[in-house]
């Protein structure tokens, strides 16, 4: 069965924007696989038993596969164990982005009401419409923002002294950081 009319072509501008904000969500999933990796490890001590390592070890695994709301919650239990300071400011900037997520990932996009602006035609878990145009300033601030909260993920995890490669990256630190 053929759509009613095909989908409207999203300006260059606005597709690059797009994709460079999805690209951040992935870099944060990234950071946040190797925060839990690194808290949860922590947390195993100098002393684990075989047993305990190779539970640990299984669930590793399985984390690999998990999606951005998973991780978050996985990440914020990890460091509200840890002890992370700021646990609940991050957490709640974590759920924001897991929300703008969700909208830039699964939206259909139409022209907005204004030149140069689009509209993300989404409908939230709960009944909810996204209210707002977005322009490609809007998905670049979104990006920054994301790349922004990996960044504490990121110090979060080499605080506890366990810093794994980054894949891709073996002559640097992990990309955004400034390294």
């Amino acid at each position: 069965m053929p759509l009613p009319r095909a989908p409207d072509r999203l300006s260059d501008e606005m597709a690059a924007s797009l994709g460079h904000a999805v690209s951040g969500f992935g870099f944060l999933e990234e950071a946040l696989k190797r925060a839990i990796f690194s808290l949860s490890r922590q947390g195993l001590g100098e002393s684990a038993d075989e047993r305990a390592l190779t539970r640990w070890l299984r669930r590793r695994e399985e984390i690999a596969d998990d999606s951005l709301g998973t991780l978050i919650d996985s990440f914020i239990a990890a460091a509200r164990q840890a002890g992370v300071d700021d646990w609940p400011d991050l957490e709640a900037e974590l759920n924001r982005i897991r929300l703008l997520r969700n909208l830039l990932c699964h939206a259909s996009w139409r022209p907005g009401r204004r030149g140069g602006h689009w509209h993300p035609g989404f409908i939230n878990t709960r009944g909810e419409r996204y209210p707002d145009d977005m322009t490609p300033a809007d998905l670049e601030a979104i990006h920054a923002q994301t790349l922004a909260v990996a960044r504490r993920v990121v110090s979060i995890m080499r605080a506890t002294g366990i810093d794994g490669r980054w894949l891709g990256y073996p002559e640097r630190g992990a990309p955004g950081d400034g390294d």
